[in-house]
């Protein structure tokens, strides 16, 4: 499906939320990638939104300029000399989903919110990945200046590239093809065993509410990869994000509703929130507040948080779902 639409907030929203953001310290230096791409595969060569990428030779040195490429690397058996610094209070580096990948390891940082030019040029990558990176033309200039970017394609809105995309993107960049192919293959999987589970989530409609953002509410659409998560479940989203002022609370009046940001008692609080049918009716899961770790996996939308998401999110969605308002819905976070 081709998305042409592209909404401008949504990468301040990434970053003023945390939700996408990646990273871990500046200090320590991280190992270089163990050889294990295909013999054959390479050179490289990727057409993206910015033009064409090539790559000559498998990457042992590999940096990570997205908000969530790091972890889409790791999947892939590569470890990073380099990625993007987390924005928000969430400690990346301890992420549970990372765990045995990380093995420990704080890797350095070449920027937050501005991407630190002259560190990522001092860690002499051999690849960079920007595939979640938000960059524009110019800054593309100046990283393919230091070494081979990898950028988004031009299909997606910006942000919005599923992860079985940006899976194989990332998996032709670093030689491992079939790699990446099995990676989305068994996580896929993981979603059918969910939606063969629970048929009901088939249809059903669903808005994704971040508090404490724009007006105060703001839900989002397909436009945002933390939507996809749903999606996959086979639950339905509006096609585009938009702010949600407190005299249109009744978008957020689905058959579903998750929230992020809200804790029980800031729930109760907000006397409009509250008097919306699908909380009144017990048809809302409260995902926790940004700084945790199921809001972070959502940010994060890949091949290794998204199983996890699987184990911490369905439950919730399932008793909120079913139709009886005396089925408790468990808070998260």
């Amino acid at each position: 499906m081709r998305r042409t639409s592209r909404l401008v907030p949504l990468a301040v929203l990434a970053l003023a939320t945390g939700l996408s953001a990646c990273g871990g310290s500046d200090d320590g230096a991280a190992p270089a990638a163990e050889p294990s791409a295909a013999a054959d595969a390479f050179p490289v060569t990727i057409e993206h939104k910015f033009g064409t990428t090539e790559i000559p030779e498998e990457p042992a040195r590999v940096v990570t300029v997205g908000f969530n490429d790091e972890d889409f690397v790791l999947a892939l058996g590569v470890t990073p000399v380099g990625v993007r610094e987390n924005l928000g209070d969430y400690d990346a580096p301890r992420r549970p989903w990372a765990t045995e990948q990380l093995a420990g390891a704080e890797l350095p940082t070449v920027g937050g919110e501005e991407l630190a030019l002259e560190q990522i040029a001092a860690l002499e990558p051999d690849l960079i990945v920007g595939v979640y990176s938000f960059i524009d033309q110019a800054v593309y200039d100046q990283l393919s200046g230091i070494a081979p970017t990898l950028a988004q394609t031009d299909e997606y809105a910006d942000g919005a590239t599923p992860w079985q995309e940006q899976t194989l993107l990332t998996g032709r960049a670093l030689g491992r093809e079939d790699q990446a192919q099995q990676l989305v293959d068994e996580v896929e999987g993981r979603f059918e065993q969910a939606t063969s589970e629970h048929p009901g989530f088939a249809g059903t409609s669903l808005a994704v509410d971040l508090t404490g953002v724009g007006s105060g509410h703001y839900a989002l659409g397909r436009d945002d990869l933390r939507t996809q998560f749903f999606t996959d479940l086979g639950f339905t989203v509006p096609e585009s994000s938009t702010d949600v002022s407190q005299e249109r609370l009744d978008l957020l009046d689905a058959d579903v509703l998750a929230v992020l940001g809200y804790t029980p008692e800031d729930a109760a609080a907000d006397t409009l929130f509250s008097g919306l049918d699908v909380v009144i009716e017990d048809r809302t899961v409260l995902l926790g507040g940004y700084s945790g770790d199921v809001a972070a996996a959502l940010g994060f939308g890949s091949p290794l948080s998204l199983p996890y998401l699987l184990d911490a999110v369905v439950p919730a969605l399932a008793a909120a779902s079913d139709g009886d308002p005396a089925t408790a819905v468990p808070a998260l976070g």
